[in-house]
């Protein structure tokens, strides 16, 4: 389908009652959901698309904020209330969807959103001590460096497989994607969609979860507590010996959490 202005890929999983939207992290497409989906497929229908310049959609070109494209092209496939699943940025603009179209939203899963602004309103020092820990991913970017830059950003928020063991295809898939992190900082950072301003997440009343690897770098911690003490009816998950990628590594713990919540939505 066409969403934002140009082609919008999608993939479809299970046959369940319930319909479900699922949004991937940056660098991945919505084969990521494969595992979550196969533990969830008799209870939900779910719709995975390619976020733009993910994947088999149309690449992004810098002329619009990438946060504002990636919600427009979401918002297509969420045409009635329904199940919404985000993972890291892909997070970000589902939380981002249950405030402005709440009635669109049966229940929200929100595994590990990298909204830094959200920390930054509660903890500046936790992510003070992020950026430290990123600082040579930081110098890579700036170099022009997209190798060394999506090596080192995989060794921060990757699954733990070693750069040199990934496949060749996929390192320079990730390469060639590194425009797209810094098209995400003014969301992510500055919160140019002000989904930290007064009152905004209240709007999102409906139930939620928080899920986050218990290997997860600290900094996901102090954004999902500040999400947590704004979000009026969520709860926090944490997977034991998983990191960042737990959609991928750990499907089965996810969907687990994800049932849960369908408990009670």
């Amino acid at each position: 389908m066409t969403g934002s202005g140009f082609p919008i890929h999608a993939t479809y999983y299970g046959k369940g009652p319930r319909r479900a939207l699922a949004i991937h992290c940056t660098l991945a497409h919505s084969g990521a959901w494969r595992g979550v989906a196969e533990h969830l497929g008799d209870r939900l229908s779910i719709t995975a698309f390619d976020l733009p310049g993910h994947g088999k959609s149309g690449d992004w070109g810098g002329e619009r904020e990438l946060h504002d494209i990636a919600t427009e092209a979401a918002l297509a496939f969420l045409d009635a209330p329904m199940d919404l699943i985000g993972h890291s940025f892909g997070a970000t603009v589902a939380l981002r969807l249950a405030v402005t179209h709440p009635e669109r939203v049966r229940s929200l899963t929100l595994i590990e959103p990298v909204l830094f602004a959200a920390a930054l309103a509660d903890t500046p020092e936790r992510v003070a001590a992020f950026e430290r820990q990123a600082a040579d991913f930081r110098k890579a970017m700036e170099m022009g460096d997209a190798m060394l830059s999506a090596r080192l950003f995989n060794r921060l928020w990757g699954d733990g497989t070693p750069w040199k063991d990934l496949p060749e295809v996929l390192r320079a898939y990730m390469a060639q994607r590194m425009d797209l992190i810094a098209g995400e900082g003014p969301v992510l950072y500055d919160d140019a969609a002000g989904m930290m301003r007064p009152g905004v997440l209240a709007r999102a009343s409906m139930p939620t979860v928080l899920i986050e690897g218990a290997r997860s770098l600290d900094v996901v911690d102090a954004i999902d507590a500040a999400l947590e003490r704004r979000l009026p009816d969520a709860r926090r998950v944490v997977i034991a010996g998983a990191g960042h990628m737990a959609p991928i590594t750990h499907p089965r713990e996810v969907a687990d959490a994800i049932g849960a919540l369908l408990e009670v939505s």
